[in-house]
């Protein structure tokens, strides 16, 4: 199975769309899918507009091509923090509504929280890594979408490497520059590349049947090195 996994949209239709034209001819074929880890709307103009597509590429190739999960903007929508056009994160007495927003919702309640293929947990913010093998059973929904700060190094007891969005891959390695997909050499990919600053969408492919894991970019596809042996 070859997976091409994004995350962190945050409302960029536009940067969306030109990802999307390094995946769309693949996902035609078979053992082909899309992985889509979180927080589609929120900080760019066209947060509905990303989600009417993300809906119709679901249409399209089916859920079980198109796997898109929570993340923990989506979450602040569902607990009336927020509407797919406002986002706050202060306290409400109040939850705030919009029935525009009530297609959108209802999607978004149907939104699971990881997806496992391989070797491979795809999640929006992290598992609880002290649980090694056994992180499925005792990692609380806070930390799958909201966890805090990213961890690098291996986890220990897990074999397996986590996919993950929701921190800037620039927080992860300390470089303010850095917007492309973080490796730590042993368990962590990071792939929030900052699409407001940087104005692009890191793509991510997993190819389960040889555990490998590549940066796909117009000019062709590469095989990820962990960070620190990147030249910068």
């Amino acid at each position: 199975m070859k997976l091409y996994a994004m995350s962190d949209i945050h409302g960029c239709l536009a940067e969306f769309e030109d990802a999307l034209e390094l995946v769309l001819d693949h996902l035609e074929g078979p053992d082909t899918m899309l992985v889509l880890l979180g927080d589609y709307i929120h900080g760019g103009p066209d947060g509905r507009k990303v989600l009417d597509r993300i809906m119709s590429l679901q249409e399209n190739y089916g859920r079980d091509r198109v796997v898109t999960l929570l993340g923990n903007h989506e979450e602040m929508v569902l607990r009336g923090e927020s509407t797919v056009d406002y986002m706050t994160r202060k306290f409400l007495e109040e939850p705030i509504h919009d029935d525009e927003d009530d297609k959108y919702i209802a999607w978004m309640e149907e939104l699971p929280r990881y997806y496992v293929e391989g070797n491979s947990i795809f999640v929006h913010a992290g598992i609880d890594e002290e649980a090694g093998d056994m992180w499925e059973w005792s990692t609380d929904d806070w930390t799958l979408t909201w966890r805090f700060p990213a961890t690098t190094g291996r986890i220990p007891g897990l074999d397996a490497k986590v996919v993950a969005g929701h921190v800037y891959t620039s927080q992860v390695a300390g470089n303010p520059h850095f917007h492309g997909i973080y490796y730590d050499g042993a368990s962590h990919y990071y792939i929030d590349g900052d699409v407001l600053t940087s104005g692009y969408i890191p793509v991510l492919l997993v190819d389960t049947k040889e555990d490998s894991y590549y940066r796909v970019t117009q000019g062709g596809t590469w095989k990820i090195e962990p960070y620190e042996e990147l030249d910068y």
